[in-house]
């Protein structure tokens, strides 16, 4: 950290942790956003006449602060959402699209949270769309997200197994007709959950199920989910084979 933003960083927290202390004043998603975007601002760089910004962010948290945001599990996503929608308004351009990680860390100090950003290893500099090069036109205009082009392994408790692929609109899942996709599995609800595209990542979201829905065994109400992922709903499963550029992975061993 630069000497300066290491100055900066003492005063917020000399006059906004006691506060906190005093109030025991609740922890918003919106006030851990606008640390990151603050990290952003203190990490940026500039490159070949452009405004470059951190695309990896560690948040650690107080224990009792992540339970308080509780569920958390989409934090992580609107965090990293809210991080390109900055980057997007300022002009500026990321290495990649950001991503966050969210911890429990005793050492943090209740109602604040402790941002470390940082740059992806990979390329240097790209702008937010890779169809558009926005760093040399200045012409900062919002592209459309397009979702991942996902291969799914579906694997069902009748033993039936199949291929889909999602375009990268919203697919539907469980019992009913009326979904994209329709599992024959008892223990999955009518309308189960949803995969859908948000901020270039594919994020599945349990719909209020009766028996809720796992990812690599955890129970999760909101989640981007990447290649080698497992979902089960219900007796079923479904792995992500493939995403984008359909490069297949084998499924992670020990799968049903």
């Amino acid at each position: 950290m630069r000497p300066l933003a290491a100055v900066e960083r003492f005063f917020e927290r000399l006059f906004e942790r006691p506060s906190a202390r005093l109030f025991r004043a609740r922890l918003h998603p919106v006030q851990i956003l606008r640390r990151v975007e603050r990290e952003m601002e203190r990490e940026r760089r500039v490159e070949d006449g452009r405004t470059v910004v951190p695309d990896r962010f560690t948040v650690r948290l107080h224990p009792d602060d992540l339970e308080s945001l509780a569920p958390a599990d989409g934090l992580p996503v609107e965090l990293a959402s809210g991080a390109l929608a900055f980057a997007r308004r300022h002009g500026y351009a990321l290495v990649a699209r950001p991503r966050v990680a969210v911890m429990a860390d005793p050492a943090a100090h209740r109602g604040d949270a402790d941002v470390e950003a940082r740059f992806s290893e990979v390329g240097a500099g790209l702008d937010l769309d890779e169809d558009a090069d926005l760093g040399r036109t200045r012409a900062f205009e919002v592209p459309v997200v397009r979702g991942p082009r996902a291969t799914l392994l579906v694997r069902e408790p009748t033993g039936a197994s199949r291929t889909i692929v999602a375009d990268g609109g919203p697919l539907t899942i469980g019992r009913a007709d009326t979904n994209a996709l329709v599992l024959a599995d008892g223990r999955a609800s009518r309308h189960h959950a949803r995969l859908a595209a948000r901020g270039g990542l594919l994020i599945l979201t349990d719909l209020g199920s009766t028996n809720g829905t796992r990812v690599n065994g955890q129970a999760v109400r909101e989640i981007a989910v990447g290649v080698g992922d497992e979902i089960e709903i219900g007796d079923s499963q479904l792995v992500v084979a493939a995403l984008d550029d359909g490069m297949p992975v084998e499924p992670p061993a020990g799968g049903r």
